[in-house]
């Protein structure tokens, strides 16, 4: 299948760096083109009828293999279990990657929602920090609960370690999360894939630089590159379940957003980022026509 080879060249790219919009757009095609042509490459092999005809779908492929195997020869019988065996598969898959994304939904908006409880009762506003909700912790933290009613939250350690230009910073990189839930949902699925995780980490580094470049629209590179730096240095911790992490990453991470910040790269040029724009549509519309059109 293409999406693996694809997957696995674009986690070794570099130009991603220069346009990480684009690229988280590719990757989220191709993970969604990689589900979709799975299944409808088992539903294919399970609408196939006789030696050279095809039937016209999925479900008229099931039909005729319920009919092959109730009227037809023990050839024409294995045949038609045979295919109903790969639309059962396919269906299968489908209602797993399905499961896995509504689960890994509902776990994360669960969590969000504990959060966002414990945050009224412990967490409060600060001038400093105007906006968001300080929690009193001496480690340095700062993190956003994403949602219909968003939260920015930094620790009591933060407001002491960056001074004011630097937290301003952080607060315009808070504001310019994404959320990384189908690239979860996919580890939920297949939690030995090294290729899948591989893919979680790439579209989480690519997260944080798109954060940066939004974040330099109201603040100077060196605020957030010297933002970074500090808040790394001081051994900050994870962000809670379901909430997004600003600063905190791991070290290898965090000298590739500060190398890009401080020693930024140009754009790729509207003509490649067409050429990406138009593969990431055709990685998704090709799979869902060949599953739902008849052949």
């Amino acid at each position: 299948m293409g999406t693996v080879p694809g997957a696995a060249a674009l986690a070794s790219a570099r130009w991603t760096y220069r346009s990480p919009a684009a690229a988280i757009l590719l990757w989220q095609a191709l993970g969604l083109s990689w589900g979709l042509a799975a299944v409808g490459a088992l539903a294919g092999l399970g609408a196939v009828r006789g030696r050279w005809g095809v039937a016209g779908g999925a479900l008229p492929g099931a039909a005729d293999a319920l009919h092959d195997a109730a009227l037809g020869s023990a050839a024409a019988v294995m045949g038609a279990f045979a295919r109903l065996a790969f639309l059962l598969a396919g269906a299968a898959l489908l209602a797993l990657l399905c499961w896995v994304l509504l689960a890994a939904s509902a776990t994360v908006l669960l969590a969000r929602r504990r959060h966002r409880t414990l945050l009224s009762l412990l967490a409060h506003g600060d001038p400093k920090v105007p906006g968001a909700l300080v929690v009193d912790s001496p480690a340095a933290a700062a993190y956003c609960v994403p949602g219909l009613r968003s939260r920015i939250v930094v620790s009591a350690g933060t407001l002491a370690l960056l001074d004011s230009a630097e937290l301003a910073a952080v607060l315009a990189h808070e504001r310019a999360h994404l959320v990384l839930l189908p690239f979860s949902a996919l580890s939920r699925a297949f939690p030995r894939s090294r290729l899948v995780r591989h893919a979680h980490a790439e579209v989480a580094l690519l997260v944080e630089m798109l954060a940066d470049d939004r974040a330099l629209r109201h603040r100077p590179a060196r605020e957030l590159a010297t933002a970074l730096l500090r808040v790394g240095a001081s051994g900050a911790g994870q962000a809670p379940s379901g909430a997004l992490a600003a600063v905190t990453a791991p070290e290898g991470e965090t000298a590739a957003r500060v190398s890009r910040l401080l020693a930024p790269v140009p754009r790729l040029p509207a003509p490649v980022l067409a050429l990406i724009w138009s593969t990431a549509a055709a990685l998704v519309v090709i799979p869902v026509a060949v599953l739902l059109l008849p052949l």
